[in-house]
């Protein structure tokens, strides 16, 4: 199973303020740990909403509004994809994300993410096969 971790965005992030040299460490000890024990298929920090734009599709045709967004509690500033059993081994580690200094009040989120099973007849056939061949093409 996949699991995503979904760090929040803060005023912090939003301003574009990097880590102490204390926390990158953290970050990355916690990240190593876990890679022991989960499969890390991914990860990264995202640019403050400002440097990003949003596109939504009213009645069809594609409207892009240049950042930054007012709701910083909805924004993302970074993620972990991993491969856990089952929901329990995620959050074992989901909650011992390093809260120091700066991190202090951060707020995270655990998704699963689907799998072409999840879909049922959906995904069969050769649409499963092309899907199949799209994501191994990354």
């Amino acid at each position: 199973m996949r699991f995503m971790l979904i760090r929040h965005a803060d005023e912090a992030t939003e301003a574009g303020v990097m880590p102490s040299r204390e926390l990158a460490q953290a970050m990355i000890d916690y990240h190593e740990e876990m890679g022991r024990h989960l499969k890390i298929l991914g990860g990264d920090g995202l640019h403050p909403s400002r440097r990003g734009k949003r596109i939504s599709f009213p009645d069809g045709k594609p409207l892009i509004v240049d950042g930054p967004f007012a709701e910083t509690k909805e924004l993302i500033a970074g993620y972990t994809l991993v491969e856990a059993g089952d929901w329990d081994e995620v959050m074992a580690w989901a909650v011992r994300w390093p809260c120091i200094l700066e991190e202090a009040n951060v707020t995270l989120e655990v998704r699963q993410v689907y799998e072409l099973e999840d879909f049922g007849e959906v995904f069969t056939g050769e649409l499963k096969e092309q899907a199949e061949r799209v994501m191994k093409s990354e």
